[in-house]
């Protein structure tokens, strides 16, 4: 069975401008340059250093974003399939070497941007996000899990909190090229942050993404709604999330300088890497 994908109209610079949000910052423009060379998917795969599951995803993110096909490609087949860079794959990559040209010459002409935390050069600046909270961090282990991988999260500032974790797929930890040691922003969005009057009930040792704080503001409840929390967080950082409800029979007082407990699934971390 042969399966094609093909550029049905030309594509202008600004259609393919939402693609270019992953150049640098993973492996999805290196694999589209590896097709460019001529090379397979499987090849191209294999010279980006993932999977080729993971080189598949790449490709239809990258589709996906610029809204345009990349890449004409067929799979299966007594050749076994291949793969052929589009014009409009041609001129995503041609704006990519552009845009990284333009961020060297700024970087040199000021040295790197003086303040800003080491694990994330420069990120967060350009970055605009939905998410409340961002975490300058470093890699601190990748645990393998079945289909997925645990990383575990070292904050910038550091102090006695036991870290992040976040539980994403092989594929992306793969393309975001993790390892230990490597510079990232760990972000959540503040309805995902729970926000306790104490520890929670099970082993707090045991248990990731559960952190002391100390309540610094609290936004005025206009409902009955759960009410706005920013607490500081172990290694000098703020978290954004939301109040528990109380237990029946139980009431808890919210203030600022309060101690209390922020509470995060680590699926609802996102991790962005930068160059």
């Amino acid at each position: 069975m042969m399966l094609r994908m093909t550029a049905a109209t030309p594509a202008s610079p600004s259609d393919l401008v939402p693609a270019l949000g992953h150049d640098l910052a993973d492996r999805r423009i290196a694999i589209l340059r590896h097709i460019a060379a001529g090379h397979s998917i499987s090849q191209a795969a294999r010279e980006a250093g993932v999977s080729y599951k993971a080189a598949w995803q790449a490709l239809d993110v990258l589709t996906n974003l610029a809204g345009r096909a990349l890449v004409e490609r067929s799979v299966g087949g007594a050749g076994g399939g291949g793969a052929r860079i589009t014009e409009a794959g041609q001129s995503l990559l041609a704006m990519a070497d552009a845009l990284e040209q333009a961020r060297a010459q700024v970087l040199q002409r000021f040295g790197g941007p003086a303040g800003v935390s080491s694990a994330a050069p420069g990120l967060g600046l350009g970055l605009r996000t939905s998410m409340r909270n961002l975490w300058p961090c470093r890699v601190g282990a990748l645990q393998a899990q079945g289909a997925q991988v645990r990383v575990w999260l070292l904050p910038d500032g550091g102090g006695d909190a036991s870290g992040i974790a976040a539980r994403i797929t092989e594929e992306s930890a793969q393309l975001l090229g993790l390892a230990p040691g490597l510079p990232v922003m760990a972000l959540c969005k503040a309805a995902a942050v729970q926000v306790l009057p104490s520890a929670p009930r099970s082993d707090v040792h045991a248990q990731a993404n559960a952190w002391p704080a100390q309540v610094q503001r609290v936004a005025r409840a206009d409902s009955a709604g759960p009410r706005e929390v920013v607490a500081q967080l172990p290694w000098g950082g703020s978290g954004v999330g939301y109040a528990a409800e109380p237990a029946e029979g139980e009431s808890w007082t919210l203030r600022a300088g309060r101690k209390v407990w922020l509470k995060v699934p680590e699926s609802a971390v996102v991790l962005a890497v930068a160059d």
